[in-house]
């Protein structure tokens, strides 16, 4: 039996760890500028803003370690600041003092570009584009341009991605980029609803109440819970489980260490494979080259004892940059039993050899222990949404990813990445399992005088991926066009061990009595896959891109089970189609239409089945489909920004739950493909900045409104379900709000709206287990606002739930249930950070 002194262990040290760390540095920072005579900074009051941009080709591809300097007229403003482009083209210079400045962009074999700005209070958001030397022209020396700060409203909170970045082709296809930084947000708690409040359709299912942190998110009728239909990555690489055999996201990075938030739809399948609901990228910070130390320091409190610290630091010397950051939190819970410690933390280092050559290494984990309280039944969560009756429910999932990363230019029109990602993670808990369901109060058997035994599970996930991709852009027929190919080997083994015997206490005890495990089994997959896409050119505003992925997908399974399910080894060989196009409709707006197909891998939990009240289909086939998009995207001058578009999903021989009563009388849920499903729609985001329609003064602030509608008609067309409703499927998810900025304040409010959903296909109502049954509609309201009271320091304050309405957002027969799942009451969060 495998044991971990970690796994069980209570993390309280990293709370002191991490005060005193960022306590110190603070300290230090104040002790050096006094120690060599220099006067340390008082709270300034002078007018600043900040300048910042991404610079990329002609091609769109972004370019990394690009000189950027800001150099101040002379008379006019400071001396000259420098920062280098990060790998994404971008470069920030915040707490720039009022002024008059030139902006000079430069690198080695590219023209400069200069630019004359005006610094007022705000922000001054630039695109650059560099070009050959050859290629540069006398107005590319000196652009007489003057940009002032206070007639440019705030970066985007959200944005398409670029036609090409890097080694990647996304013109044609339905994408959104959530800048982390200008979203109002509790970033501490990573509240789901509140980073991707932009994005249209976002469904999520909130597992916080129960202390199981990992929010589960999908789009278009898909189903949420642990966002098992999206491929979900961070920094390109991918962090679940098992994305062939059990696609279940344990760790996210947390919101504070993120850059953005990247999203594409299911088009998404072609260059990154499988899962309908297309790829979700938590992009973390990184620094640049020749930076100077950059270090943030965040403290939070909140209600039900919620504790967050959060440390990262930043920078590059020479040809290194490197990044790092940790967060410990802990909370004593919003219901009985629910308290949670946990610990997260990454670091990478990236080596530039050259401007064309960079190498990287990061490693991220997690460490949690997190105490269950269990689901309820209806009655029991209609008479007290707070109430728990289970205390002896625990679990914990370490998690470890490695990365190598490569970045190679062959030459101006070619250029290649490669990853090669590790992983090494678990998954376990001891529970008072769901026999009986909610209503199975775990208390004292008269008989024995103490607790029924519990249950143990652990699993055990190792996997290796390689991924590389290719770009090469050329020119035919006097466009130019450009063409993404890429191979991706994985290979991953599951080991899972269910129904063993636990103890009758109360702690975190993860040692077997009395006997085996009923399951014992281990799983693997070994995958091969290819993909190329063409972006061609028809005209300057029209492009087209086709492309094709072949899959190979070889899967074993060994061991014994309590179940008569025997999984065979199987061997299945998956080809993909899809195209996209685009149009430049306008300088600022362009109309996107895409058709791609899409799979979906029987995962491992469909194989054996986790509850005993679950049976499982032993004739499952894997479910294939395809998605179709068409939108217009873009903005209407500084007032308008939007993405409207319609989509088709098909999801052929979907899997899904059913419910009914064998010959015994005994209910039970079955997984079985339950028939194909057909989800269209409308996804609307508009983004109206009231400041500029009305022609105000942006030294008054600025006002923005926002909606992000998703629309979802999603039914069975076939089979013993057709025309019922598909689970997991609201029809409505509507978030909207209102945020005002003005200097160094940001205040927003944000109202979210689902609409009921069933939980399966029999669109059972309500049942006497509570594992299936509606999700009623609900509607919050969350106010957050951010203050910077100085260079150095600042304020996050907000409310969620305003109204303290009670609402849940799943049902489960499993952990951590059975039965409803409540959503957390009021709470309220304050917080301090510092950056240095």
């Amino acid at each position: 039996m495998k044991e971990s002194a970690l796994r069980c262990g209570p993390l309280v040290r990293p709370r002191v760890l991490f005060a005193v760390l960022a306590w110190c540095v603070a300290s230090s920072g104040t002790a050096q500028a006094q120690g060599e005579g220099r006067a340390v900074p008082a709270a300034s009051t002078e007018t600043q803003g900040s300048v910042s941009g991404v610079v990329h080709d002609s091609a769109g591809r972004p370019l990394a370690g690009v000189l950027v300097t800001l150099a101040g007229i002379e008379g006019s403003a400071p001396a000259q600041r420098t920062d280098t482009t990060t790998a994404a083209g971008r470069f920030t210079l915040a707490n720039v003092s009022a002024g008059s400045y030139v902006l000079t962009v430069e690198r080695d074999s590219l023209g400069p570009r200069r630019v004359v700005v005006s610094v007022h209070e705000g922000a001054v958001t630039l695109d650059v584009v560099l070009r050959p030397r050859g290629e540069t022209t006398a107005a590319s020396e000196l652009q007489p341009v003057i940009v002032t700060a206070r007639d440019v409203p705030r970066r985007p909170t959200i944005g398409s991605l670029p036609d090409i970045r890097g080694t990647e082709i996304f013109a044609g296809k339905k994408t959104e980029g959530i800048e982390v930084d200008s979203l109002p947000m509790n970033s501490a708690q990573d509240v789901s609803r509140q980073l991707f409040s932009r994005a249209p359709g976002a469904n999520v299912t909130e597992t916080a109440s129960s202390g199981f942190p990992s929010n589960g998110i999908a789009f278009r009728g898909l189903n949420p819970v642990q966002s098992v239909e999206m491929n979900v990555r961070q920094d390109g690489v991918n962090i679940v489980a098992d994305l062939y055999g059990y696609p279940e996201t344990y760790y996210t990075p947390p919101a504070e260490a993120m850059e953005r938030v990247e999203l594409v739809r299911g088009s998404s399948s072609l260059q990154f494979g499988p899962q309908f609901g297309g790829v979700i990228d938590y992009v973390l910070r990184d620094g640049a080259p020749n930076s100077k130390l950059s270090i943030k320091a965040r403290e939070t409190g909140g209600s039900f004892g919620m504790f967050n610290s959060f440390l990262s630091l930043e920078g590059g010397k020479e040809k290194w940059t490197y990044f790092a950051y940790g967060q410990y939190r802990s909370q004593n819970g919003w219901r009985p039993s629910s308290d949670l410690s946990q610990l997260s933390a990454a670091g990478k280092l990236t080596y530039h050899a050259s401007d064309r050559l960079s190498l990287g290494l990061s490693y991220s984990l997690l460490r949690n222990r997190i105490h269950m309280p269990g689901g309820l039944d209806d009655a029991q969560f209609n008479a007290d949404a707070r109430a728990s009756y289970r205390s002896r429910n625990w679990l914990a999932s370490p998690w470890n990813i490695v990365a190598l990363d490569g970045d190679y230019e062959l030459s101006a029109s070619t250029r290649i990445t490669s990853s090669l990602s590790f992983m090494s993670s678990q998954r376990y808990l001891v529970w008072r399992n769901e026999d009986g369901g909610p209503s199975a109060v775990d208390g004292i058997d008269p008989e024995t005088n103490d607790f029924v035994p519990r249950e143990l599970e652990w699993e055990y996930f190792t996997n290796l991926t390689s991924e590389t991709r290719l770009v090469h852009s050329y020119t035919l027929f006097g466009q130019s066009h450009a063409i993404a190919t890429g191979l991706r080997m994985f290979g991953g083994d599951l080991h899972r061990q269910e129904g063993g015997p636990g103890s009758t206490g109360s702690d975190f005890d993860m040692h077997l009595v009395g006997g085996p495990y009923e399951t014992d089994m281990t799983f693997g997959n070994v995958n091969a896959a290819a993909f190329a896409e063409n972006e061609l050119h028809i005209t300057p505003k029209l492009s087209i891109t086709p492309g094709a992925r072949i899959e190979f997908l070889h899967s074993t399974a060994r061991g014994h089970t309590d179940t008569t399910v025997s999984p065979p080894a199987k061997n299945r060989t998956f080809v993909l189609f899809g195209a996209g196009a685009q149009y430049q409709a306008s300088a600022s707006t362009s109309i996107y239409a895409n058709a791609t197909q899409a799979y979906r891998p029987i995962e491992y939990s469909f194989l054996t089945p986790f509850a005993s009240l679950t049976r499982i289909d032993p004739k499952l086939e894997d479910p294939k489909g395809y998605n179709l998009d068409l939108g217009w995207r873009g903005s209407l001058g500084d007032v308008v920004q939007f993405d409207v578009g319609v989509f088709d999903l098909v999801y052929r021989n979907r899997i899904g739950l059913i419910s009914g009563i064998d010959s015994a009388g005994t209910p039970f849920t079955e997984r079985t493909n339950v028939a194909t499903s057909a989800h269209r729609g409308i996804e609307a985001y508009v983004n109206l900045s009231l400041t500029s329609l009305l022609h105000g003064d942006r030294s008054a602030g600025s006002l923005d409104l926002y909606d992000a509608l998703g629309y979802t008609h999603a039914r069975y067309t076939s089979g013993e379900f057709a025309g019922n409703a598909v689970e997991f499927a609201p029809s409505v998810v509507n978030r909207a709000g209102v945020t005002y900025a003005r200097g160094r304040g940001t205040l927003g409010l944000q109202w979210s709206y689902v609409s009921r959903q069933f939980t399966d296909a029999n669109n059972t109502v309500a049942s006497a287990d509570a594992d299936v049954g509606t999700v009623p509609a609900y509607q919050l309201l969350d106010i957050s606002a951010k203050w910077q009271l100085t260079r150095v320091l600042g304020l996050d304050l907000g409310v969620n739930n305003v109204a303290n309405l009670s609402y849940f957002t799943m049902r489960t027969s499993e952990y951590p249930g059975p039965g409803i799942i409540p959503g957390i009451g009021r709470s309220v969060y304050a917080g301090v950070r510092a950056g240095f």
